[in-house]
C-alpha cells in the first residue's frame, strides 16, 4: 500500500512539474480544471456531427476531435447522424434543413447558436461558406478554453477587415530580415517533397485569429522564387495552407523581367514587360488557382522600382495589377519610400502618393506602416491615412520587434496598435479613425487589409520570446474585429497560454498591459524616435553620425544641441504638421499644449521647458528613463510571484529574458542620460541613480553579430 502512495504521489508531482515549450501556442486543449465547468461542457457537447467533405471542412472535424477530446478529457464520438447534445458543424447550405432564422453575413462571418430542435438540444456552427465554420469552430473552442457559459449561445460574428495578412521577411536562404525568433520556418530545399508538420500548425494558429493570408517572403525579394521550381515549392505550402482559408501570396522583385526573364528593361509601359507579367502571373495560377496576389517594395532602400524609368507608383502597381486582374489578385503596393535628399523623412511617402490618389487599379491596396517613419516604439499615425480616399490603404503593422528589443524583450503591442487604429484623422470630420480608413468604411472601400511583418520563426516556441505569440494573436484578433480592447485580447491569449486562475490572469495581463509604455519610457520618451543604433537597431547609440546616409543615423532625429532636443515638424522647421487635418495639427502645433508623447516628434524645445508634470525637459526625461527601468522591475517582480503557477520550462525561459530586458532598460538609460547631459549640461536629478559606466565606455561597446546587422 506504501508503495502504491508513494507511485501515486511522485506522478502527480511529475504532472505538476511537467514542463511545456511553448510550442501549442494557444491552441493547448488541456483538460477543463474547473470541474463544475467540465460537467456542463460534457452535458451540453456529447457527439459532433460534421456535414461536408471539403478540405476545410475535414478540417473543421479534426480541430473539433482534438479540441474537445483535449479540453473534455473523453471521448467524444462523431456521429452520422445528430442525436440529443450534439455539436453541429456545416455551411447554411449544408444545413439547409434546420431552418435556421439567424445568418452569418459574408464569406468568412460565422454563426454559432444554441438550438432546440424536435425536444433535442443543439450547439450549431454555421457559416455562408466553409470557411466561416472553420472560425466558427476556433471561436467555440476558445470559449472552452477560457471557461465561458456555452449552454445558450447566440453569437454572429464577421470580420471587419476583408485581408488579414501576415508579411514574412523570410529569403529563401532562410536567413529572415530583422528576424529573432531563428532562420524562416519555410525549408525551401525539401519542398516541395516534404511537408512539415510544422506548416500545418501553423496554419491552425493563424486560422484560430482569422488570419487568412500569408505572404511567403521578403520585401526586399529574389526573383528566383517566380521561377518554375520555385513555384512548385510555393504550390506545395499553398495546398497546405489552403484548407485553413488561407491564401498565399508573394513579394515580386519589380526587375523579374530582366533577372529571370531575359529582358533588357522592366519599365512597367514597355509591352513586352507587361506581356512578360502577364504571362508569369497565367502561369502561377495555373499551379495554384487561388493565389492571393504581389506585395511591392520599389524604389526603396535600394529596390528597383518603376521611378528607375522615369515613371511612377501607379505606372508599376497597374502593370501588375492588370497582369493578376483576370485570375482575381490583387498588387499589394507598399508606401515605404524616402529620399535622403528630403529635409524630414517623415513627409517622403505623403509627398510621393497623394498625387497618385486615384490613379491605382481597383485591385491595388497602397500597404501603409503605422506611422511616417519606421515602426518606432511610438509613432504618431501617418498621415496618409485619411489623405487618399479614391484609393485603399492596407496597414503595415511589424510584429518583430526591430525596434522595441527584438526577441529578448516583454513588449505587448496590442496598445500600440489599439492606439493607432482609433487616432482620428478627423478626414471627414471627427471620428474619422484610421480603423475606418482601412477597412473601407470611411470612403466605400470594398478591398481592405491589415498586415503584421511577421514575427515566426522556426524556434521551438514559434516567436523566440514566449509573449511574441500574444503579439502575433493580438494581430489576427484585431484584424478580425478592431474593436476589442488590448484588456480583452491579452485576457484571451493568457487564458488559452497560461491560466484560468483569476489571480494568475490579472498578474500577466498587468506585466502585457505595462510592458509597451515601459519600453517607450526607457528607449524614447517623449516623443523621441530612431536612437537606436545603426544595422541591429538594438541598443542605444545616439551619438551616431557617420551612415551613408543621415536619415539613417540617430543625430538626424533628435537634433539635441546646446538649445534643446527634437524634431521641429512646425511652420517653424519642415512644416511636416501641414500634412495632417487642420483638427490634428491643432492637437501637435503648440510646444506647450501638445502631448507630452509627441512633444519631440514635432519640437526642438529648451532643457528648461515646462512639462505638464511641473518638471523640466531634462528633469522629465531623467523621469520617464527611470521610470521604464522601475516598470521592468516590477515585471521582474509579478513574474517571481507565479512561480508556483506556471510550468517551470516557461517560467524559466520568461525569468531569463526579463533579467536580459532590466539589464537592456539600465543600458539605455544610462547611455542616453549620459549623452543628452553632454547638451544640457544639467545634473541629474537628486536621490538618482548614477550611471555605473562613462559615456567613453559605451560609446566603445561593439556588436557585430547582433541580430539584424
Amino acid at each position: 500500500m506504501r508503495k502504491t502512495l508513494l507511485l501515486l504521489s511522485l506522478l502527480c508531482v511529475a504532472h505538476l512539474l511537467h514542463a511545456e515549450d511553448g510550442y501549442d501556442l494557444w491552441l493547448r486543449y488541456n483538460r477543463i480544471d474547473n470541474n463544475d465547468l467540465l460537467i456542463s461542457y460534457r452535458k451540453t457537447i456529447t457527439a459532433i456531427h460534421v456535414a461536408g467533405q471539403s478540405p476545410t471542412m475535414g478540417a473543421v472535424k479534426k480541430e473539433l476531435e482534438l479540441g474537445l477530446n483535449g479540453l473534455l478529457d473523453t471521448h467524444i464520438a462523431v456521429t452520422n447522424k445528430p442525436a440529443n447534445n450534439t455539436l453541429i458543424a456545416g455551411t447554411l447550405e449544408a444545413l439547409a434543413d434546420l431552418k435556421l432564422e439567424d445568418k452569418p453575413t459574408g464569406p468568412e462571418g460565422f454563426l454559432i447558436v444554441s438550438k432546440v430542435i424536435d425536444g433535442k438540444h443543439y450547439t450549431i456552427i454555421t457559416g455562408n461558406t466553409a470557411a466561416g465554420v472553420l472560425y466558427g469552430t476556433f471561436h467555440l473552442l476558445r470559449l472552452l478554453q477560457t471557461h465561458q457559459p456555452i449552454e445558450k449561445l447566440h453569437i454572429i460574428s464577421t470580420p471587419r477587415v476583408k485581408l488579414r495578412l501576415l508579411n514574412h521577411w523570410d529569403n529563401l536562404n532562410r536567413y529572415v530580415e530583422r528576424g529573432y525568433a531563428g532562420i524562416s520556418i519555410w525549408n525551401w530545399h525539401t519542398l516541395p517533397d516534404y511537408i512539415d508538420d510544422r506548416y500545418i500548425d501553423y496554419a491552425r494558429a493563424n486560422a484560430s485569429v482569422g488570419i487568412n493570408g500569408t505572404v511567403l517572403n521578403n520585401v526586399n525579394a529574389n526573383a528566383t522564387v517566380l521561377t518554375a521550381p520555385y513555384l512548385q515549392k510555393v504550390a506545395a505550402l499553398a495546398n497546405v495552407l489552403r484548407p485553413y482559408g488561407i491564401r498565399v501570396y508573394l513579394s515580386a522583385r519589380f526587375s523579374a523581367p530582366i533577372e529571370i526573364g531575359r529582358l533588357k528593361t522592366a519599365d512597367p509601359l514597355n509591352d513586352t514587360v507587361r506581356q512578360w507579367w502577364q504571362a508569369k502571373a497565367k502561369e502561377i495560377y495555373q499551379l495554384i488557382p487561388d493565389f492571393g496576389g504581389f506585395l511591392v517594395k520599389a524604389n526603396s532602400e535600394g529596390q528597383p522600382g518603376p521611378q528607375s524609368y522615369g515613371r511612377n507608383h501607379a505606372d508599376g502597381a497597374n502593370m501588375m495589377a492588370d497582369a493578376v486582374a483576370p485570375f482575381g489578385g490583387i498588387v499589394i503596393w507598399r508606401a515605404f519610400v524616402y529620399d535622403p535628399q528630403a529635409n524630414d523623412r517623415f513627409k517622403q511617402a505623403y509627398a510621393e502618393f497623394t498625387p497618385l490618389d486615384g490613379k491605382f487599379r481597383k485591385n491595388v491596396l497602397v500597404q501603409v506602416k503605422n506611422g511616417p517613419i519606421d515602426f518606432q516604439p511610438r509613432e504618431p499615425f501617418s498621415p496618409l491615412f485619411g489623405a487618399m480616399p479614391q484609393t485603399p490603404l492596407m496597414m503595415e503593422f511589424q510584429l518583430t520587434q526591430e525596434y522595441l528589443g527584438q526577441g529578448t524583450h516583454l513588449v505587448y503591442e496590442a496598445p500600440l496598435f489599439k492606439e493607432v487604429l482609433d487616432a482620428d484623422t478627423h478626414a471627414k470630420g471627427p471620428n474619422s479613425t484610421v480603423a475606418k480608413v482601412i477597412d473601407g468604411s470611411l470612403y466605400e472601400h470594398t478591398l481592405s487589409g491589415i498586415a503584421g511583418v511577421s514575427n515566426v520563426g522556426n524556434e521551438r516556441n514559434w516567436t523566440g520570446h514566449l509573449f511574441g505569440q500574444a503579439n502575433w494573436y493580438a494581430l489576427g484578433r484585431l484584424a478580425w474585429d478592431y474593436n476589442l480592447t488590448s484588456e480583452q485580447i491579452a485576457t484571451e491569449w493568457i487564458r488559452q497560454t497560461f491560466s484560468n486562475n483569476p489571480a494568475v490572469v490579472a498578474s500577466i495581463k498587468e506585466i502585457m498591459l505595462s510592458s509597451r509604455e515601459a519600453v517607450v519610457n526607457y528607449m524614447t520618451p517623449l516623443g523621441l524616435h530612431h536612437i537606436m543604433g545603426n544595422g541591429h537597431h538594438y541598443g542605444p547609440a545616439p551619438w551616431s553620425n557617420k551612415a551613408p546616409r543621415p536619415d539613417w543615423d540617430p543625430v538626424y532625429y533628435h537634433k539635441a544641441d546646446a538649445t534643446g532636443i527634437g524634431f521641429d515638424r512646425t511652420a517653424s522647421g519642415t512644416n511636416a504638421l501641414e500634412q495632417y487635418q487642420p483638427a490634428v495639427r491643432k492637437l501637435y502645433a503648440d510646444s506647450n499644449t501638445c502631448s507630452d508623447q509627441y512633444l519631440l516628434w514635432f519640437h526642438h524645445v529648451s532643457w528648461q521647458h515646462k512639462m505638464h508634470s511641473g518638471r523640466t525637459l531634462w528633469n522629465e526625461l531623467c523621469h520617464k528613463y527611470q521610470q521604464g527601468v522601475d516598470s521592468v522591475s516590477a515585471m521582474q517582480h509579478r513574474w517571481e510571484q507565479l512561480k508556483s503557477h506556471i510550468d517551470p520550462e516557461r517560467f524559466h525561459q520568461v525569468q531569463m529574458l526579463l533579467a536580459i530586458q532590466h539589464k537592456d532598460a539600465i543600458w539605455w538609460r544610462n547611455v542616453c542620460l549620459l549623452y543628452f547631459q553632454t547638451f544640457s549640461k544639467m545634473p541629474f536629478p537628486a536621490n538618482y541613480e548614477k550611471p555605473d559606466h562613462t559615456l567613453e565606455y559605451y560609446q566603445q561597446q561593439r556588436f557585430p553579430y547582433a541580430p539584424g546587422n
